[in-house]
């Protein structure tokens, strides 16, 4: 979670000042052409289930758990996933007593309907649970590229909500999990499962994506697909670069010759023409005005561009 600055009154406006963090991982996400690889999956998943374990400990439900809501650090944090807008943030226990607060139903939907959980869409008020649950669409969202609920067309927001609910109500695990280690599948059937006071086991969801982790061989190097995509891209860039030079060269030096061929008055190379005297010898190097190196002016261009 980042760290308040500052908070207060600025003209008339109410301000506070957070740490500089990074790019969201819907950014990110976008970046790396909209798919993760697992291992970054499961790289971002042990530290979302532990994100989301702190501001339970600290009382708080955040009910908008999203991609968006998730910015990578900067700097010697750029590996550290930061939780950020808390607008929608409720307290669900007495921060001392630990009393939790009462079932309800009927309440509208808080959040981002993609990643809300079905307790939600039914009306029924948020726990921990549903934050959990909000997580593990997360998770299929980065592996699949894209959730089956999205793009539905409707005429009312309630009636595309409605559609929303549906659509996650009648995909089974089985299917929204196809093509991907059973792990998501057994993290969303858990957290369905939970009943609404109920402390998720947030220990044992990270066991099993750290077990899968090693299972598949993988290092905790937090080498993220978006680490690679930006080293892919900045060597394209310089293959490219390295391409262009010859031909960059041949201009130049094609445009030196031309701008030669015009000092000289069309005569040939050594012989340069006075108006009074007539043809004369050239001057030596140093004696008078000097053409410019064609060859290093290109060997100077390519050293600043880079």
């Amino acid at each position: 979670i980042p760290f308040v600055r500052w908070f207060g009154t600025e003209c008339d406006y109410n301000a506070m000042v957070l740490d500089l963090l990074g790019p969201s991982l819907e950014d990110l996400f976008n970046f790396c052409n909209r798919k993760f690889s697992l291992k970054t999956v499961l790289l971002l998943a042990d530290q979302l289930i532990s994100r989301i374990e702190y501001i339970h400990a600290k009382s708080f439900i955040h009910r908008d758990i999203k991609p968006d809501n998730f910015l990578m650090g900067i700097g010697k944090r750029g590996n550290q996933v930061n939780v950020i807008d808390f607008g929608l943030a409720k307290k669900y226990r007495d921060p001392k007593t630990h009393f939790h607060i009462p079932y309800r139903e009927n309440k509208n939907l808080t959040g981002t309907a993609r990643y809300a959980s079905i307790n939600t869409h039914l009306g029924v008020e948020q726990s921990r649970r549903d934050d959990m649950e909000s997580l593990g669409y997360v998770m299929l969202y980065f592996c699949r590229g894209s959730l089956p609920w999205q793009g539905l067309k409707a005429a009312t927001k309630k009636q595309k909500y409605d559609r929303i609910m549906e659509k996650k109500m009648t995909t089974p695990t089985e299917v929204l999990c196809r093509g991907f280690p059973n792990e998501f599948a057994i993290y969303l059937n858990y957290t369905r499962s939970l009943r609404f006071d109920d402390k998720p086991d947030y220990s044992y969801l990270r066991k099993i994506f750290r077990d899968l982790f090693v299972r598949e061989g993988f290092q905790y190097d937090y080498v993220f697909d978006w680490t690679v995509y930006k080293y892919q891209k900045n060597a394209q860039a310089v293959a490219q670069a390295a391409a262009n030079q010859p031909q960059a060269e041949e201009a130049e030096e094609k445009a030196g010759r031309t701008r030669t061929a015009a000092a000289t008055g069309g005569q040939t190379a050594g012989a340069v023409t006075d108006k009074r005297r007539g043809p004369v010898a050239p001057r030596a190097e140093g004696s008078g005005m000097q053409l410019r190196s064609s060859k290093r002016g290109v060997e100077q261009q390519g050293y600043n561009n880079y």
